[in-house]
């Protein structure tokens, strides 16, 4: 039981990171289009499996797809992706160049990050009260090996809240640096 839950809660962190590193802080970054769903082929794909994306320098992207007649379908789903980002076609590649953080826009990245922080409380309040409704049905274990292993999950999911909340004071400062 003990191994499900550290299991579950690291993929809760991990989704968390996952979450973060595509919210744009103002630099170039890869995973801000990562996940964009292009039509390629009568199929949606992730930008990722039709295209090589690189940073040129610290405020753009280029994307450069492996077949070139689908770069007006990647500009396409990167206008309707609303990241705030206007891609540039260039024929044979798009370039994406970032724009600086405005103060509005840092104030709303950070709103997310506390509400995928919350998010992820949430999962690990879940998590630790299924845990815990195993522990106390569990019929084979004594009252002094439930009560342990009850202390042993709540230390669990303490150490991942205090993740959760490092995790999410980190990103947030980044936002916040000007």
């Amino acid at each position: 039981m003990i191994s499900v839950l550290k299991t579950t809660t690291s993929n809760a962190l991990d989704h968390l990171k996952q979450v973060y590193s595509g919210l744009q802080a103002g630099r170039a970054s890869a995973s801000i289009i990562d996940d964009i769903q292009v039509e390629s082929y009568g199929a949606m794909m992730p930008i990722k499996n039709v295209a090589t994306v690189t940073c040129p320098d610290a405020t753009t992207l280029r994307v450069e797809p492996w077949d070139k007649s689908i770069v007006g379908a990647i500009e396409k789903a990167i206008l309707l992706a609303d990241i705030g980002i206007s891609p540039q076609n260039m024929g044979e590649h798009i370039l994406l160049p970032v724009p600086p953080m405005t103060e509005d826009r840092r104030k709303k990245l950070v709103k997310i990050v506390h509400e995928e922080a919350e998010k992820a409380k949430i999962t690990l309040r879940n998590v630790r009260q299924d845990s815990m409704k195993k522990a106390k049905s569990d019929e084979d274990l004594s009252e002094d090996a439930q009560k342990s292993l009850e202390k042993e999950i709540q230390e669990i999911i303490d150490t991942a809240n205090k993740e959760v909340e490092e995790i999410s004071k980190k990103k947030e400062e980044d936002i916040m640096k000007v």
